[in-house]
């Protein structure tokens, strides 16, 4: 029998946090281990539960979200940190991915998509909402567009080629291979080849290790 996912929930309105916690816990395969009141209670009782996945509020008293989910990913880097907030701003949304978390949803997502997620950032992948995928996109196209033309002369981490670091940074908004063929006008087989050779030059051995990298390294 499956072990099932262990999902800890993380947020200040106890309405919302009861609430979630139930939903979750409804889902097939998924127990909730524990919930936390605020930032420093997630990381407390993150260490305490090991679960395999933290949803996190980023708006909380004491230890905010990303600081909550920079501490988690710090100290259990085998939990993965899916953050479930009413923010979209692009000061809500960049810090929290930089900060290690693996998901990015918004509050009216359905009980399918918070399923879904929690599968996703288990495995290591990337689960973002459309319109959060959509931001991160426009966002590296056009500091690609910006920068295109200077990667060569700036320099680029771990001998990254200028199409590579676009392709890492596609990589890091969440798109598939299909996806990222499609916005840079290439083939399956040649975005794959790109793919694998990022990997093996930054040693990174999954796709969350790639995107990791990119946040670390402000590529995206």
């Amino acid at each position: 029998m499956t072990n099932p996912l262990r999902v800890l929930v993380a947020d200040d309105q106890r309405v919302v946090r009861e609430g979630l916690a139930m939903l979750i816990g409804l889902l097939d395969g998924i127990e909730v281990v524990a919930t936390a009141v605020d930032g420093l209670d997630a990381v407390d009782q993150a260490l305490l539960h090991r679960p395999d996945v933290v949803v996190m509020d980023l708006r909380m008293p004491r230890l905010d979200g990303v600081q909550s989910t920079a501490r988690i990913r710090s100290e259990l880097p085998q939990t993965q940190v899916l953050v479930l907030t009413t923010y979209l701003d692009d000061d809500a949304l960049f810090p929290a991915l930089r900060a290690g978390a693996l998901g990015y949803l918004t509050k009216n997502a359905s009980a399918e998509e918070i399923e879904q997620a929690l599968s996703a950032v288990a495995r290591g992948d990337t689960h973002l909402a459309a319109q959060v995928q959509q931001r991160l996109v426009d966002a590296t196209l056009n500091s690609i567009e910006a920068h295109e033309g200077t990667a060569s002369a700036a320099g680029l981490p771990d001998g990254l080629s200028p199409r590579e670091a676009e392709v890492l940074a596609l990589i890091a908004a969440g798109l598939s291979n299909t996806d990222i063929a499609h916005q840079l006008v290439l083939s399956n087989a040649t975005v794959k080849t790109h793919v694998n050779h990022i990997f093996a030059k930054i040693g990174a051995h999954d796709r969350a290790q790639a995107v990791h990298y990119a946040y670390d390294h402000g590529m995206t």
